[in-house]
Formats: structure tokens, C-alpha cells, sequence
């Protein structure tokens, strides 16, 4: 990948985030963390002693008022952004009847509207500067569904057909968009959940053929290759890192 670029990476404070982040801060690059949790943004590009090439944005990624002003302080301080990285979501799960349209309305927000706020407002300053890379984090989620989780499910697959028509409207400006889908991948969230179920972890590495579940490196490493020259004819793809997880039909 070519250095110096400005990178955006939404959700940056942890888990696959602060690794994307952390990742694109190694190559050399300016990145942007957005986030709600300054102090976990921080943590990681003081861990990394990234500072002088770092700027920190604490953000509500439910509010256009908040995603542009970000896109706008970003290019005022770096210039234009060569990659955004949408990698913000939540998981709220339950059954559809009995979920609130409230939830339904944020995980829309979070989840989908966020990367098309993001891509608009990066997008202009990409043609003007010759191209870029969007990459949308999507899930496993995206193709195989799970009990109590159909609106999450229906979030993760809208991500999917958002990149493919980014990636045929942008492509003649030179700017590629292509989707990561991890599998289960060591978050704070997931560790939650594997606290809550009786060898929750052991379980969850059987369903993966590698028999282990994913880290944030592995996603941070499909991130960084697809940001880079070596993916320059890659665009509408999607990448599973998920250990053989849809493979083995789990």
C-alpha cells in the first residue's frame, strides 16, 4: 500500500477496529479513529506511540451532523481521505415480535446508514483526488442467519449490497470498494458472550475447521491487503476471514 494516505477507521477504540487502526498507523499512514470511546482510541495509538500521525474524533455514528463534521475535520488536518474503513456496529439480538422499533431504527443507523454517510462524504474529495478504497466490515451474518438475531442479519446483508453498488457507480473515478465478512472474532462483545455460556470459547473454535476463532489481526490483515496495490484489480468482492466457519456450514 502506498504510504502516507489518509485512513478513516469508524469503531476504532476496539476490538477489530484498534487493530485495523493500529495496523494502518505501522504502514506509515495518517489515521482517523472515530469513535465514541476517546479513552479506548487513545489507548491504542498510545500503545502503539502513533501520535504525531493520529487524530482522535469522538463521534455518534447515528448522527449525520457528527459523520460530516468528522469527514470535514479529518480532511482539514490530513487532506483527502484515501481509505475509510466502515467498521462501526452494534448487536442487539431477540425475536422480531418482540423487539421495539427503537432498536430496529439504530441498529439501521449504526449499521447501515453510518457506511453510507461515511462513503458520501469521503467520496468526493476520492474523485477529486484520483481514487480511494472504501471497506465495509460485514459478518458472517451476511450470508447465514442465527436465532434472534433477523434484524442484525438483515443490517449485515444490506452492507453487502451497498459495497457491490458503491463498486459500480465509483469505480470509473478509481476508487474500490469491497466487503470483509469476519466469523467469530475475539471482541470485548464476544467475550461477553463466551463469559455467559459454559465453555462458550471451546464451543465457538469447534464450529471454526481451523478450530480456533478469529483475532482482530486477522481481520486488521485482510483490511490492509485490500487497501493495497497487490488488491488493485479487487472491487464489489467480499472477503470471508472466518476460519472455514460458512464452509462447514456452521
Amino acid at each position: 500500500m502506498a504510504s502516507q494516505r489518509t485512513v478513516i477507521v469508524t469503531g476504532a477504540a476496539s476490538g477489530i477496529g484498534a487493530a485495523i487502526a493500529a495496523g494502518f498507523l505501522s504502514q506509515g499512514n495518517s489515521v482517523v479513529l472515530f469513535d465514541l470511546d476517546v479513552d479506548g482510541a487513545r489507548k491504542v495509538v498510545e500503545d502503539g506511540g502513533y501520535s504525531s500521525k493520529a487524530l482522535i474524533l469522538q463521534g455518534d455514528a447515528c448522527d449525520k451532523g457528527s459523520i460530516q463534521e468528522s469527514v470535514a475535520r479529518a480532511e482539514s488536518v490530513f487532506g483527502p481521505i484515501g481509505v475509510l474503513v466502515n467498521n462501526v456496529g452494534i448487536e442487539i439480538n431477540g425475536l422480531v415480535h418482540e423487539q421495539s422499533r427503537d432498536v430496529w431504527d439504530r441498529m439501521i443507523a449504526v449499521n447501515l446508514t453510518s457506511f453510507l454517510l461515511f462513503s458520501k462524504y469521503c467520496i468526493p474529495g476520492m474523485r477529486a483526488n484520483g481514487g480511494g478504497v472504501i471497506i465495509n466490515i460485514a459478518s458472517v451474518h451476511s450470508f447465514q442467519s442465527w436465532p434472534r438475531c433477523a434484524a442484525y442479519d438483515a443490517t449485515k446483508a444490506g452492507i453487502l449490497g451497498m459495497t457491490r453498488g458503491l463498486a459500480v457507480d465509483y469505480g470509473p473515478d478509481g476508487i474500490r470498494v469491497n466487503a470483509i465478512c469476519p466469523g467469530y472474532t475475539r471482541t470485548p462483545l464476544l467475550e461477553r458472550w463466551f463469559a455467559s455460556i459454559p465453555d462458550g470459547e471451546e464451543k465457538a473454535a469447534r464450529a471454526h475447521p481451523l478450530r480456533r476463532i478469529g483475532e482482530p489481526i486477522d481481520i486488521a490483515n485482510a483490511a490492509l491487503f485490500l487497501a493495497s496495490d497487490q488488491a488493485s484489480f479487487i472491487t464489489g468482492s467480499v472477503l470471508a476471514v472466518d476460519g472455514g466457519l460458512m464452509a462447514a456450514g456452521q
